[in-house]
């Protein structure tokens, strides 16, 4: 089994491809469009990121915006839970709370709903790559202050360079796929 695993996610990898100097020089930015055109990459990508969370009780899973939505609404899908976007600043229309999270210059900020998420809630955040942590200790706290807790975080690839998963609870199961 081990070896379908490794397959699969080499695979996976092979549909990621990097784009230089983007958004800035000096930047490899990591596109996943081929993978999300190939319809058995698509369902693969799935298929991995819900396996490790199947026997846990989850009961929401939050997408960090944007490209955490394109397969955070599978895994609440896949994971029988309900689906919570962290969006940019003025993208909600009902009450938020919001939390700001360092960029290489400067800040940027995300928000939630603030209903969104009942007391003791189990949540997975989710997001396509974490690189420098930031969006998601961020989504993190926006959990913590609903009361939930954050028992997982699912991500397609990992700059590990960077080490972002320092940034995010140790107490947390923390999933990446693909880690370069």
């Amino acid at each position: 089994m081990e070896s379908v695993n490794e397959a699969v996610l080499e695979l996976l990898e092979s549909e990621i491809r990097n784009i230089p100097d983007f958004p800035k020089p000096g930047i490899d930015f990591k596109d996943i469009t081929p993978l999300l055109k190939n319809p058995d990459t698509l369902e693969l990508t799935s298929q991995m990121l819900a396996r490790p969370f199947r026997h846990n009780s989850i009961d929401y899973v939050v997408g960090i915006e944007s490209r955490g939505f394109l397969f955070g609404t599978n895994l609440a899908q896949d994971l029988h839970a309900g689906f919570i976007p962290v969006r940019k600043p003025g993208k909600l229309p009902s009450q938020t709370v919001s939390q700001t999270y360092a960029l290489e210059y400067g800040e940027d900020k995300v928000e939630m709903h603030s209903d969104a998420l009942p007391d003791g809630a189990k949540v997975i955040i989710h997001d396509d790559l974490i690189a420098t942590g930031g969006s998601a200790r961020a989504a993190t706290q926006l959990v913590e202050k609903l009361g939930a807790q954050v028992v997982g975080y699912s991500f397609i690839l990992e700059l590990e360079a960077l080490q972002g998963r320092d940034l995010l609870s140790p107490d947390a199961h923390y999933e990446v796929l693909i880690s370069v």
